[in-house]
């Protein structure tokens, strides 16, 4: 199996998971949702203080990998940039879209063991620069080491995706904070 164009690889999957992203935020704001508002760390604690805390919960990882999946299968479908089936790139999506959840998490921890409140950022200084530029850019990486692990994927696609990622990440914020699902807007 060839190795993609960096960019186009990287304009993608950037792609792909802004269309997951859209289906994430309708799933947040319905009524099913809601019954799985439990935070994924469970009320659990880490020198005496939450381990995630209340915003990372439950709802937030049962809809991006399903997304993903249905978007990876349907835009492999329609502009192939690996040789899969679209059971693969299902598969592939599921993946990326799990990582993409899951790699926001050790900066909530982090967040929480400098005691900074769920949805906020560190007041000032290197803290809040360095919390601000993990928050853009950890979901680009956890996809970015997925998918390079499970299809050729070019150096060049991770300039690119840490590039458009991050941009499209502060997007989804800044449309999450005005939907009134997330505190700050970026």
């Amino acid at each position: 199996m060839t190795a993609p164009d960096g960019f186009a690889a990287a304009a993608w999957i950037v792609a792909a998971l802004s269309a997951a992203g859209a289906a994430h935020v309708f799933w947040l704001k319905s009524a099913w949702a809601r019954r799985f508002a439990q935070p994924l760390d469970g009320g659990a604690t880490f020198r005496g203080r939450r381990v995630f805390g209340a915003n990372k919960q439950v709802r937030g990882l049962m809809m991006m990998p399903l997304a993903a999946a249905l978007s990876f299968a349907l835009l492999g479908t329609l502009l192939p940039l690996w040789d899969l089936s679209s059971a693969a790139y299902a598969g592939l999506g599921f993946a990326c879209g799990l990582a993409f959840m899951l790699a926001e998490l050790p900066n909530s921890f982090m967040k929480r063991q400098l005691d900074v409140p769920p949805g906020a950022a560190p007041a000032g200084g290197w803290r809040r620069a360095l919390c601000l530029a993990v928050d853009r850019c950890d979901s680009t990486v956890g996809v970015l080491v997925v998918l390079t692990l499970l299809v050729p994927t070019p150096p060049a696609t991770w300039l690119w995706a840490l590039l458009l990622g991050p941009a499209s990440h502060a997007a989804f914020s800044t449309w999450l904070y005005r939907e009134r699902l997330k505190a700050r807007p970026l």
